[in-house]
């Protein structure tokens, strides 16, 4: 069974790094996956970015020894499948907030006996080979988004699905849904006590803990907590905290 790179460091019992895409950038893309970081998501749901957008961001990965994730923008089997028909290695799926939509989103990456993918791997096909079906239940990650009071409340349900990957928080929503401001490294109690109980969660059922964080520092601190997939850089966040420290540097000349 081939897998990712993302389960090859869950293997040796690291956490994986995780690259985040919003804007619809193939040299981005490949920039970033050049980065060394072990995987990188594109993110459909809040990014700019269309399908077609994210088939060549995609295909500017090709050849790299990094995890191609998609964050899809809705729990919708037609768009998982098309995704993962075009390369990609897992899907983020948000908003997943009780068991029963936790077992659509297997569902919807796994081929028969295990879900209900249509077989068409019209870009999977030509990337991993003839035998993508066999190598397919290795490579197709799942990820549930845990991102509301809702979600909460399932939790141990979600987490006990057969199939599932991995939980995968999304702080901002999370810290609205329990009635705070947004944010990506949260510090109300109630939202550091959930995200704690997300991870052990996930531990007792023996799947992974995944979270967006805003960087390295607030990354050290879940995977502290148990956390074992990170996002710690996003590009727009990336760009501008760059740009801004170059501008910065330069302001005896300017102001």
């Amino acid at each position: 069974m081939e897998i990712t790179r993302i389960k090859r460091q869950w293997a040796d019992g690291k956490p994986a790094l995780n690259g985040w895409l919003g804007g619809p950038s193939p040299f981005n893309a490949e920039i970033m996956a050049h980065s060394g970081i072990c995987s990188v998501t594109i993110d459909m749901q809040h990014g700019l970015i269309d399908f077609s957008d994210a088939v060549r961001m995609l295909t500017a990965t090709k050849g790299l020894d990094v995890t191609r994730i998609v964050r899809v923008p809705s729990l919708d089997a037609a768009i998982i499948g098309k995704v993962l028909d075009a390369g990609a290695d897992g899907v983020i799926c948000p908003l997943v907030n009780t068991p029963a939509q936790a077992a659509d989103l297997v569902a919807a990456c796994r081929y028969p006996p295990d879900g209900r993918r249509s077989y068409g791997p019209f870009r999977a096909g030509l990337v991993h080979g003839p035998d993508y079906f066999d190598k397919a239940r290795g490579r197709s990650l799942a990820f549930a988004m845990i991102e509301t009071a809702e979600a909460l409340e399932n939790l141990n349900a979600i987490a006990a699905t057969p199939g599932l990957d991995a939980l995968f928080v999304g702080p901002a929503d999370l810290s609205i849904s329990l009635g705070h401001p947004p944010g990506f490294a949260p510090d109300a109690d109630v939202v550091v006590k959930a995200i704690e109980r997300i991870a052990q969660a996930a531990k007792d059922a023996g799947i992974h803990a995944g979270i967006f964080t805003g960087g390295p520092d607030y990354a050290r601190t879940v995977i502290g907590q148990g956390y074992t997939f990170v996002t710690i850089a996003k590009d727009g966040i990336v760009l501008a905290a760059g740009t801004g420290a170059a501008v910065a540097a330069m302001k005896d000349l300017t102001d």
